[in-house]
Order: structure tokens, then sequence, then C-alpha cells
């Protein structure tokens, strides 16, 4: 209903006047010319816009219905039928109306369907990504963001929690017009990290004011990577190049100065032919860690007898074990489950893991090695999936040496780490066996332990998922 006021009566009044202004016209002509008289014409004007005032007015009131049922429908109520369905016109337009309201609610829909899988995808890039305004401000940060800086970052100055200057270079660069910047930086804490920073200029103008976008490539593993390869090289060098100096070297004296020392060229030939095979197991390790690091990622598939398999590992180094006085005592359950693995590398395990238990051992003990199988509950906390999802089997060879001090035991497994390097070498170790255990371990996806303690020996443990019965 249109609302009894002085300016809606004034509109109504106007709009019946301008109306009925053609009949006054007439009116008027014809009382000039005397056709009329005056009164009458004043009087049949004034009936005219009357009826156009009643009629106005009824229009008016179904006009005012159908915009108050527009202004609801654009409030996002629902109004109900629309007003005036009788009203040809009025009906037209409501229909239009209600066409326009759906398209409108569907693109709403798309829109904010749209909005909340780009909010998705940012929230699981596995990068940091940071989006910027002008003044340097945070506007979004995925949840990689968020965990890395560990705080909520929304309106936060970048310099709040990242301070490094060549990535603030790089963001002013940017502001500035730059299309693009990267750099490299290390955040020292928690724990030390190297990240790749690219900045970008978002394209086209985002909603949120954004006109910078941060991107962090976490970069660690990688530089971690490079220097083990760059260390390997180094190690390996040195490792071969020793032996071959001694040799170079004796082959030059017996050459010279020993050319008719029999006793000297007998001495030298021995030398000679222990670092020739010292250079050979090097050579040869070195071949067995590329052949597993190669297939690391292929999980095997063949069965493997774990308990005859230890039996024979142990009667192959049982001669080694008796020229040291040393026993090997194997305490294998009678119900050991078959495991999915590769013979070979199992073997090549196995035989490492003994090996080192009776170079290090103390002359004259044991060497114990238990196999059984193990409870889910018993596993470490860094034990992975196909552990968890059980059953496991547990090998564990301790022996009765020295022991190993503890800021020595997260390092054993790296490539040519030695806690004692020289004894190592006097035992004819290359630095590779334990490396080798732990890629055999890792492609058959189970876990090495390795407990020690000064003057009691060493326990080197290995859990394997075992073969479904």
């Amino acid at each position: 209903m249109i609302k009894r006021n002085p300016a809606t009566a004034g509109r109504l009044l106007s709009v019946a006047v301008l109306l009925s202004s053609p009949t006054g016209i007439v009116l008027l002509v014809l009382a000039v010319q005397g056709a009329v008289h005056a009164l009458w014409a004043v009087l049949v004007w004034l009936g005219v816009t009357a009826i156009l005032a009643v009629l106005v007015r009824a229009h008016l009131t179904r006009l005012a219905a159908l915009a108050e049922w527009v202004r609801s429908m654009a409030l996002g109520a629902e109004p109900g039928p629309p007003p005036g369905r009788d009203d040809i016109t009025l009906a037209g337009t409501a229909i239009a109306v209600g066409g326009l309201r759906r398209v409108w609610q569907q693109k709403t829909a798309e829109l904010t369907s749209t909005a909340r899988w780009n909010e998705s995808l940012l929230d699981n890039l596995p990068d940091p990504l940071l989006l910027l305004d002008p003044s340097r401000r945070v506007v979004r940060a995925n949840k990689a963001a968020r965990l890395l800086f560990g705080r909520e970052l929304g309106g936060r100055d970048i310099t709040s929690f990242l301070r490094h200057p060549s990535v603030l270079e790089a963001i002013e660069a940017v502001l500035s017009g730059a299309s693009g910047r990267e750099c490299e930086f290390t955040q020292p804490v928690p724990l030390e990290r190297v990240f790749l920073a690219r900045v970008v200029r978002p394209v086209g103008l985002p909603p949120d004011g954004a006109a910078a976008m941060l991107t962090l490539h976490d970069m660690t593993d990688l530089k971690r990577v490079e220097r083990m390869r760059a260390d390997f090289v180094a190690n390996a060098s040195h490792e071969l190049r020793t032996p071959l100096a001694a040799v170079a070297g004796f082959i030059e004296t017996l050459r010279g100065p020993a050319r008719d020392d029999e006793e000297a060229r007998d001495r030298f030939l021995a030398i000679m032919a222990e670092q020739a095979q010292r250079m050979s197991r090097l050579i040869a390790d070195l071949l067995s860690l590329s052949r597993i690091e190669l297939n690391e990622h292929t999980p095997p598939s063949e069965k493997v007898d774990l308990g005859r398999l230890l039996i024979t590992a142990a009667e192959v180094l049982r001669p080694l074990a008796q020229g040291r006085g040393m026993e090997i005592v194997l305490e294998i359950a009678p119900d050991l489950d078959i495991i999915v693995g590769q013979p070979d590398e199992m073997a090549q395990l196995f035989q490492n893991l003994l090996d080192n238990a009776l170079k290090y051992g103390r002359e004259n003990s044991a060497v114990r090695v238990q196999a059984c199988a193990a409870a889910t509950t018993d596993l470490p906390v860094n034990a992975g999936p196909a552990l968890k999802a059980g059953p496991i089997v547990k090998v564990s060879v301790r022996d009765q040496g020295e022991g190993i001090a503890r800021e020595h035991l997260p390092r054993l497994t790296e490539r040519f780490y030695r806690a004692d390097t020289a004894r190592s070498r006097r035992m004819g170790g290359t630095g590779l066996g334990l490396a080798i255990v732990k890629h055999i371990v890792n492609r058959h996806r189970g876990l090495l332990t390795i407990d020690s303690v000064v003057g009691q020996g060493s326990t080197f443990t290995v859990w394997l998922p075992a073969a479904e019965r």
C-alpha cells in the first residue's frame, strides 16, 4: 500500500493533473469558443482528474507492492508470490525479475563454490604462500604459511615475522613495478631450513587488494642431498686415493731400492694385495649401494624364509667368528613368519650386521641373534604405515663390544661415517656397510634401530613387515 503522507499525495495529484491536462486543454478551448460553459468545463476537468487520480492511485499501489517484493528478494528473503498477477504488465515485470533473481542466485552459488575451491586449493598447497598489499601487509596466507610462521598472519606487516634482507628487497622490487624476483634465504629457527623465495605480481586486479604474491619453496632436503653427494664423492675419492697411493709407493720402491730385496718384496706385495682387496671391497660396496638405491622405491615381491636365511648367514660368517674365538648364538622362534623381500638383499643385510658385530665385539664373546614376532605396540614411534599395519618380525643382532657413544648413533648409517675411523680401517671396513643396511631396510618398508651402551655393547634391531598368512 502507498503510505498516506503529503509527499505521496502531492505526487499522486501531480500525476493525475498531468494525465488530465489534454482534457483540460480541450475543455478550455471549447469554453473560450463558447461551446461549453466555463463552469461546466472546470467541473468536467475536475471530474476527469479525480477519476484519473483513483486509477493512478490503484496502479501506484500495485507498483509499490511490486517494488517491496523486489526489495525483499534483493535482501535474500522469500517474499512469496509476486503482487499484481492480474495485471499483464506487472505480471510480466515480476516474471522477468524472478528470472533475474534465479540467474543471480545461480551465479552467486557458482562464485561461492569457486571461492571455496580457490581457498581450499591455496590451503592445500605444500609450499607457504602469502598475498601482500602495496604496504607489505598480509591479506591472505595459506595453511603452510601459518604452520611455518606459527601465528595468524592476516593484516600483519611481513617484516614482523620475516626479516631477511634479500626477501624484503625482492618484495619491494615487485611492488615498485618489477614482474618477479627470486632469492634464497635461510630460516634459522626453530630448525635451520633453506627456502627459495619467489615474488610475482598477481594477474589482473585481485579483489582482496593483493599487489604481490610470495611463495616459499623448501630446499632443505635438496641442499642436504647436494651436500651428501659432494661429501660422498670426496669421501669415495679419499678412500680410493689412500690405498692407491700406498700401492703406487710400494711399486716405486720395488722398482727402485728394493728391486733385489726378496724379503721386502714379499712384505710389500702382501701389503699391496691387502690394499687391492680393500679397494675391491670398496668398489663392490659402492656398486651394491648404487643398485639398492636405484630399486629403493620398488617394493620386493618374493617370499623369504627369514629363519633359514639367518642360519645360512651365520654359517657363512662362522669361520670369522672362530678366528676371534667368538660364537654366533641363534635364537629363532619356531613359528617365525615368512616375509616379503629380496633374498640376496636380505642375506647381505644380515651378513653386514653379523660382520659388524664380529669385528667390533670383544674376542671370546658371543654375538646373539634373536628373531621373533613383535606386536605393533612394541614399534618405535617413527615406524611407517607398513609396519603399523602388522604383522611384524623383529631381528636383533647384539654384540658384547666396547659400545658406541650416544652422539654417534644418529649418524652411523651415513656413508663413510665411522665412530672410530682408525679401528674401522684396521678391521677392513669400508664405511658403507650400515648405509647399505639402511637402504635395504627402507626398500623393504622396515625400520632399523640402534641401541648401544659404552662398555657393554650394541644392539642393531631390524623391524620388517611379515607376509600375509
